[in-house]
């Protein structure tokens, strides 16, 4: 959450930093501001809403220099207006910071005491009050950020530059994500990597407790108790490419339609077809550690805790392995259960989910063997974890995930296999079908998306309704609980998931004609029941869309709209459904008016608590 960006080279910095801002509003986008340092003054420009109205302010009032930091905001502290937004100063001092600091308040009181006056609602401006108090009584720039650093509790990546030093700018982190790039005497920092990938492919990531300090074309890195670090920068091969939205509208339409190659990427060289085995490189197990888990623990939040849903689904009735799935923000507060024979998996499209990274923790202190799944090279989870499995979606810009989390089912699917295998329950013969299934799902999957006018007319049918309701059994529950999630975050239509046989336990109570009921209905073992729990809907005069096979002609004879989804077995079926309502929600956004890439009051990746 919130998106930071710093420049010092030779060029003019606000050009560089607005583009690197561009590529993170997915991040936050409450408010934005910048600001540059140009022969020992700085200067500073903010503006309220979207990235937008702080270009429209550079145009009438333009900043000069070639160094410079920049924000974008996702509100924590404070509502998202000019004074809350970043970069907050104090004095000489001027600081840029994503995070939150959990003892603020004390730290506030007591520079009130001293008699600094504050400007803002945020916790973020105490980090400048700080360090303009630690240079009033004689400590150097370099000084001061570390002994402010040392009064901080909670999570923060920070970027400060100060008149005092016109020609250094100082980062650290802890708990929020922070990059250095470098090409030649040019360097770039950021909270995450497409903001400078467009500048340079050479990044230092940061661990937690360090402190980069940048001055006349060098960086030297150190703990911020002052021990030097010897860093290695790393090499990125992402492709500029993939931030382009291709023709598409938006990002999300794109990344939806993207969702067959991300799936043959993610594939690429796991699949030994003719063995039917498949190849995980980052598990770092063998067959005889994997299978000897007695059970498994997936963690994660919102639509990744939905992916392990499915995983505990697809896992425990084919590998009969008990799974546990936890919500990340409450596994470490009730001191969970487990030990070295659990295998905990964390989920995260970014890596760097905070309550998910939190969990993680947890589980390595409690001796547990952690292997992650995500879509970011070299994030925090990914480097904390004992082993990875990467879901090689490509970047992912818009808010809502769609084939981020497509690509989290398919790696879950991948682990049950391989696990099954491990473990001598999924035999040979049952491998090879498994993977024959699975090769074949970007193809069904192009065959789905051609569900897109369908999927509008559906949309303008029901525009005027406000209520929805997602029923599914088995791997379709998990299915329901995703479709309403991205209803309800781009559209902001009210919306909820239930397992169908729970609607005679109380949602039942909210059909009438002014309720749209979405059921998920493939031809697997569950449908005669799926069937039922329709008919409870129809005739208590719920407005009911139908999900069926192509081909059944029958379950959607009483409902008003029916869409056919390819069948691609019982398991990966759900997945092509969840394709179709991932259009259902764009439809109904767009014809509603909202900015299906950045949802009004979410972003991309949540780092704070």
């Amino acid at each position: 959450m919130c998106g930071i960006v710093g420049y010092m080279g030779e060029r003019d910095a606000m050009p560089v930093i607005m583009n690197g801002l561009k590529m993170l509003q997915y991040r936050g986008y409450d408010s934005a501001g910048i600001c540059t340092m140009d022969y020992g003054a700085v200067e500073i420009r903010r503006s309220s809403g979207k990235l937008v109205n702080l270009e429209r302010l550079l145009q009438s009032q333009p900043l000069y220099g070639t160094m410079g930091i920049g924000h974008t905001r996702w509100a924590t502290h404070g509502k998202p207006t000019v004074s809350n937004a970043h970069p907050h100063r104090a004095g000489s001092v001027v600081v840029v910071h994503n995070g939150i600091i959990e003892n603020y308040q004390m730290l506030k009181k007591e520079l009130l005491r001293k008699g600094h006056q504050f400007e803002s609602e945020t916790d973020s401006e105490v980090i400048s009050h700080l360090i303009d108090e630690n240079l009033s009584s004689g400590l150097s720039f370099e000084q001061a950020v570390q002994k402010m650093l040392m009064e901080l509790e909670g999570a923060y990546a920070l970027c400060v530059l100060s008149e005092t030093d016109e020609k250094t700018m100082i980062v650290a982190k802890s708990g929020s994500p922070m990059i250095v790039g470098i090409k030649g005497n040019e360097y770039f920092v950021a909270s995450d990597m497409p903001a400078i990938i467009s500048n340079t492919r050479d990044m230092v990531i940061m661990e937690d407790g360090e402190m980069a300090v940048i001055r006349n074309g060098q960086v030297r890195f150190s703990t911020i108790w002052g021990q030097e670090l010897t860093k290695k920068s790393h090499h990125v091969d992402w492709s500029l490419l993939e931030a382009d939205k291709h023709g598409f509208p938006n990002y999300m339409l794109k990344e939806i339609h993207e969702q067959p190659q991300a799936i043959k990427h993610l594939i690429a060289g796991c699949l030994l077809k003719d063995k039917g085995e498949v190849v995980l490189e980052g598990l770092g197990l063998d067959d005889a550690a994997l299978g000897s888990f007695e059970r498994l623990c997936l963690i994660a939040c919102g639509s990744s805790w939905h992916a392990a849903l499915l995983g505990k689904y697809m896992i425990e009735e084919h590998c009969r392995v008990p799974v546990d799935v936890e919500i990340a923000s409450e596994f470490r507060y009730r001191d969970p259960i487990i030990s070295e024979k659990t295998l905990v998996i964390p989920i995260s499209q970014s890596g760097e989910t905070a309550d998910t990274l939190a969990a993680l923790r947890e589980a390595k202190r409690k001796n547990s063997h952690v292997v992650s799944i995500c879509n970011v090279v070299d994030s925090s989870i990914a480097r904390e974890s004992d082993g990875v499995i990467y879901t090689h979606a490509g970047l992912e810009i818009g808010v809502a995930s769609t084939k981020a989390f497509t690509n989290q089912a398919i790696a879950l699917y991948l682990l049950t296999i391989r696990l099954g295998s491990a473990r001598g329950v999924i035999d040979r013969r049952k491998s090879l079908q498994m993977i024959a299934d699975l090769a074949e799902l970007p193809s069904l999957m192009e065959k789905t998306l051609r569900l897109d006018f369908s999927t509008e007319e559906i949309a303008c049918e029901y525009l005027t309704l406000w209520d929805a309701i997602y029923l599914g059994r088995g791997l379709c529950h998990p299915i329901a609980l995703e479709g309403a999630l991205k209803l309800k975050e781009i559209s902001y239509i009210h919306a909820d998931g239930y397992p169908a046989g729970e609607m005679k336990h109380g949602p039942i109570a909210l059909i009438d004609r002014d309720m749209l009921v979405f059921v998920l209905a493939p031809n697997d073992r569950h449908l005669a029941k799926v069937r039922a729990n329709m008919e409870e809907v129809v005739a208590r005069g719920g407005r009911v869309i139908v999900l069926c096979t192509e081909g059944d002609h029958e379950t959607g004879k009483k409902a008003e709209f029916t869409l056919e989804i390819p069948w691609a077995g019982e398991i990966l079926s759900p997945v092509l459904f969840n394709v179709a309502l991932q259009l259902l929600a764009y439809n109904f956004a767009i014809l509603k008016g909202k900015d299906v890439d950045q949802p009004r009051n979410l972003a991309k990746s949540v780092t704070v608590e």
